[in-house]
């Protein structure tokens, strides 16, 4: 650890605060251009393929892909490696089979802006209840990922100078708040297009160096660093345990919340055309294969490079400090490297507080209290909204002790099964109605909450069993989708009509294509 006021510590604070200075002034450059909710919410559904897709990988995976997943590696070896598969093809399948469709129907289904107010369109729910109870889902679980986020900041600035975890996060809150605030979808976008450039380059880079470092010798860096569990590096292994099935599976279940994601999928609704859809498919999926791959490797290399550290998740941290610290431009350069850990934090925090922002100001205040609230009012409503969140999430992630995989992973159980399943139906069965939408969202979301949350007996139902939430989850939401569905009343005319035209619209879009 460096503190501020060393040489070291003061190139390191150089190149943050350059960094930081970069992503403020994104966003006063974007408040501009930010006009409408439409622009705050969606960028006017002008993204190109390639800030498409590096915003999209670069909110999705957070503080949690440079520190949770190489921390837990690190700990239980590459058994831990299966929730990076999951997340692997949970990826390609959401950018090749929802993507498309989803932007589609959200323009014919009234243009609709949020995954609530799509849901809502969808089902032609006059009473909004679908949208109240989706905005509330998405508003108590994006707490808590937020949560995890500000708890990364609080870490990453802890660790590598030495301030006070409480103050390192407000520091780091304060930041996002500034260009989220300001500049909306686009700031976010573009600020999160340059944090997953600098993520990508970082994950090449310090593992790579660090694997020379060790002479390119990894079973004897393992030896010499202390691990005696032969089976460290075999995939059915974790911490020296044979590795069950179950928990395989629940680890490759983090795939499954990928189609449930409202800040990835406003990212697919706001893409520019299905042509730049098709690059950014090919794109995201290629980042996110190395930087996955990355990021397990850092959580291999590192056990032996800097074996016994305190805090298994400062790992990432840990590597550059030590692998860019023989002279002061590699301390800078290593400064750098460090902020792709803050773009992390940042580019998953943002849109968090956005995604949070737009169910209140424009699903719960525009579209269910004030219909005739002018669009000024209800976009500095958003603002003020993103102002209350990142104050609650930082009050959820106060004690330092947070895991911040364990928050991720609440958070995302929560999100992927209340609507993963719904947005699935919502777009390829058309035999879904409101009462099984709604049934979907309230069983899937209710489900995780009891599983992970309620004790019964001395512990939690994931305390007992070791399965996660998400596992069951989203097929319990899913299963009451379709019984409620075909139990109840068939879906209106309108409703039938705006299926067929999603259908119609891809069929002439091929034809243009052609």
């Amino acid at each position: 650890m460096v503190t501020v006021f060393s040489s070291k510590g003061i190139l390191t604070l150089i190149a943050f605060g350059c960094y930081l200075v970069m992503m403020v002034g994104i966003g006063a450059f974007n408040m501009r251009r930010t006009k409408t909710t439409e622009d705050y919410f969606l960028g006017g559904r002008g993204l190109s393929s390639w800030v498409a897709a590096l915003s999209a990988q670069a909110s999705d995976m957070s503080g949690w892909l440079l520190m949770g997943l190489p921390g837990s590696i690190y700990i239980g070896g590459t058994g831990r490696v299966w929730i990076a598969i999951g997340l692997f093809i949970g990826t390609v399948l959401n950018w090749f089979i929802i993507a498309k469709p989803l932007r589609r129907y959200t323009i014919v289904a009234n243009n609709s802006m949020t995954l609530p107010e799509f849901f809502s369109n969808r089902f032609h729910d006059k009473k909004k209840v679908l949208m109240t109870l989706a905005s509330i889902v998405i508003t108590v679980f994006f707490l808590v990922y937020t949560a995890s986020a500000l708890a990364s900041g609080g870490k990453l600035f802890n660790r590598v100078f030495g301030l006070d975890y409480h103050a390192a996060m407000v520091i780091g809150a304060l930041v996002i708040l500034a260009y989220t605030f300001m500049g909306g979808f686009l700031a976010v976008c573009k600020t999160d297009f340059v944090q997953g450039t600098l993520m990508f380059i970082g994950l090449l880079t310090v593992p790579i160096l660090a694997y020379m470092a060790i002479g390119g010798d990894v079973s004897g860096a393992l030896t010499a660093g202390g691990v005696t569990d032969p089976d460290f590096l075999n995939l059915m292994y974790a911490e020296g345990e044979p590795y069950p099935m179950t928990s395989i599976l629940s680890d490759l279940a983090w795939g499954l919340g990928y189609c449930g994601m409202p800040h990835i999928l406003v990212r697919f609704m706001a893409v520019r055309s299905e042509r730049e859809i098709k690059k950014s498919s090919v794109i995201a999926t290629v980042w996110v294969a190395i930087s996955l791959a990355a990021a397990c490797v850092i959580g291999i290399i590192g056990r032996g490079y800097i074996p016994g550290i305190e805090d298994s998740e400062n790992i990432f941290i840990e590597m550059i400090q030590s692998v860019f610290s023989d002279h002061m431009v590699f301390v800078f350069i290593g400064g750098i490297f460090l902020c792709g850990i803050l773009a992390a934090i940042m580019s998953t925090a943002d849109s968090q507080l956005l995604v949070c922002a737009s169910s209140v100001s424009k699903d719960i205040y525009k579209n269910l209290l004030k219909p005739d609230a002018p669009d000024k009012k209800v976009l500095w409503i958003s603002r003020i909204t993103v102002v209350i969140v990142a104050v609650i999430a930082t009050v959820i992630a106060w004690d330092p002790n947070s895991s911040i995989m364990n928050l991720v992973s609440d958070a995302w159980a929560g999100l992927g099964c209340a609507f993963g399943p719904l947005v699935v139906c919502s777009l390829f069965w058309k035999r879904t109605n409101l009462p099984g939408a709604f049934a979907g969202i309230l069983s899937g979301g209710a489900f995780v909450i009891f599983w992970d949350y309620i004790p019964f007996d001395g512990g939690t139902m994931y305390d007992k069993t070791g399965i996660y939430s998400l596992l069951l989850g989203f097929f319990i939401s899913l299963l009451m989708i379709v019984i409620v569905s075909l139990l109840t009343k068939a879906p209106s005319k309108e409703v039938l009509d705006d299926f067929e035209k999603v259908r119609q619209y891809r069929e002439v879009e091929e034809d243009d294509e052609d």
